[in-house]
């Protein structure tokens, strides 16, 4: 029977993600403030970071639908053992 418990994974999972997708923006801003800009370095950094900033901006939506199936889950199966 599935259990709220079941999200604890889920939430450190999104922790991780949020630091890495952090950590690695801060990499690339860093590294694109010292090149030359509109050259091929910088505009590679530069997709690099919209990218990064695009995975992120679904990180919501992505937890919503985590956290709905588990709950989906519970209440089915206690309606399922319900007798």
């Amino acid at each position: 029977m599935p259990t709220l418990q079941d999200l604890a994974p889920y939430a450190i999972l999104f922790v991780v993600v949020a630091v890495v997708l952090g950590v690695g923006a801060t990499i690339l801003a860093t590294i694109q403030t010292g090149q030359t800009a509109n050259s091929t370095a910088w505009n590679a950094t530069g997709g690099g970071l919209t990218a990064i900033g695009t995975f992120s901006s679904w990180q919501n939506t992505l937890a919503i639908v985590v956290v709905a199936a588990v709950v989906i889950g519970v209440v089915a199966t206690i309606f399922y053992n319900r007798k």
